[in-house]
C-alpha cells in the first residue's frame, strides 16, 4: 500500500493547526482509503503556542501518523520545508502551507494527477486574497526567475519519490526550491487553484523579507548580474576610449581640452555608482560562497515527537 507524506512548515500558526489536520484528514481518508498517510509538522522556532497545539493534537487524537519536528530556533521557511522533505518517507510528498490558505481539497486533485503518471504536480495560484502590492511583486518575482511557469507562482506541490530523492541530495544552503523542482525535470503537471484569504493569524512576510527572498533566489539561480557587470564594463570602456579621443582631438586642434566640469562630474558619479553597485553584487556572491564553504547545517532539530 502506497504512503503519501504531507509536510507543513509551521511558524506562528497557533489556532490553525487543529483545523488544518481535521480538514486534510477528512479529504484524504475520504477520497483515498487505499493509501496510508503521514503528516509532518516542522515547527520553525515559533514563539506562540504552535508547538503546544501540535503536541496536544497528537496526544488527544493518538494518531501516530502525526510527526512533529521542532527546531532549536527560527531558521526560516526554506529550512523548514527542506526538513519536512528529509523526514518524509512517502512514495509521494505534498508540501503545503500551515496557515489554511492552501485548501486541503486541492490535495485530492494533485493525488489524482500523480496517479495518472505525473511525477511532479504543481498547484499554482490563479487568484489569492492578498494586497495588490503583494500580487504585483509576486508576479514580477516569478516572471523574472521562472518565466515559463504560470504567473501566480507556486509553493503548493506534490513530488514523486524519484524527484524528491534527487532534490534531497542537493547540497546548497541558499536555495530557491521552486527552481530546484523544475530543474529536476520529470513529468510536470500544472493545475490552478484559488489561494484562500488568511483568517487566523497574520502573515510573517513583509516587504523586506520578500526582497531578501528575491535576492537569495535571484543569485542562487541566475548569472545575469555577473554577465550584466561584464557587459557594462565593456560598454563603459568603449565609451571612455571614445571620450578620450574626443579630448585629444580638442587638445590638438582647438588648443585646449574640452571645457566644462559638468560632463566630467556626471561621468564620475555614474561610473562611481556603477562600481559600488558591482562591488555590492560581487559581495553578495562572495558571501554565499563563504556561507557554503562553512558547511554549517541548514537547521538544528531540538526535538522530535
Amino acid at each position: 500500500m502506497s504512503l503519501i507524506s504531507v509536510c507543513f512548515a509551521v511558524y506562528q500558526n497557533e489556532g490553525s493547526l487543529t483545523i488544518l489536520y481535521d480538514d486534510i484528514l477528512k479529504q484524504l481518508e475520504g477520497n483515498f482509503p487505499k493509501y496510508n498517510f503521514e503528516f509532518i509538522f516542522v515547527n520553525d522556532g515559533s514563539k506562540d503556542n504552535s508547538l503546544k497545539e501540535l503536541t496536544e493534537l497528537k496526544k488527544r487524537t493518538g494518531d501516530q501518523r502525526i510527526r512533529i519536528v521542532s527546531f532549536s530556533r527560527n531558521f526560516g521557511q526554506m529550512a523548514a520545508i527542506l526538513a519536512g522533505w528529509k523526514y518524509a518517507t512517502g512514495d509521494a510528498v505534498i508540501n503545503m502551507a500551515a496557515d489554511l490558505q492552501d485548501p486541503p481539497i486541492q490535495c485530492v486533485e494533485m493525488i489524482k494527477e500523480w496517479e495518472a503518471g505525473n511525477e511532479i504536480v504543481v498547484s499554482y495560484r490563479k487568484a489569492h486574497g492578498t494586497s495588490r502590492i503583494n500580487k504585483l511583486t509576486s508576479h514580477l518575482f516569478y516572471k523574472m526567475l521562472l518565466p515559463n511557469v504560470p504567473p501566480g507562482g507556486f509553493d503548493f506541490v506534490l513530488l514523486d519519490k524519484k524527484p524528491m530523492n534527487i532534490i534531497n541530495n542537493l547540497k546548497e544552503r541558499n536555495r530557491f526550491y521552486q527552481y530546484d523542482i523544475l530543474w529536476a525535470g520529470f513529468k510536470v503537471k500544472f493545475i490552478p487553484y484559488e489561494k484562500l484569504t488568511r483568517t487566523i493569524g497574520k502573515s510573517q512576510y513583509n516587504l523586506i523579507k520578500r526582497f531578501g527572498n528575491f535576492m537569495v533566489a535571484f543569485i542562487s539561480v541566475s548569472y545575469f548580474p555577473l554577465r550584466l557587470m561584464s557587459i557594462l564594463g565593456f560598454l563603459f570602456s568603449i565609451a571612455g576610449f571614445l571620450y578620450s579621443l574626443s579630448i585629444l582631438h580638442a587638445y590638438f586642434y582647438n588648443g585646449t581640452p574640452f571645457t566644462g566640469w559638468a560632463p566630467i562630474m556626471i561621468l564620475l558619479l555614474i561610473i562611481g555608482g556603477l562600481l559600488m553597485l558591482m562591488l555590492g553584487v560581487l559581495g553578495e556572491y562572495i558571501w554565499r560562497i563563504y556561507d557554503e564553504v562553512k558547511q554549517r547545517p541548514v537547521y538544528i532539530v531540538d526535538k522530535e515527537l
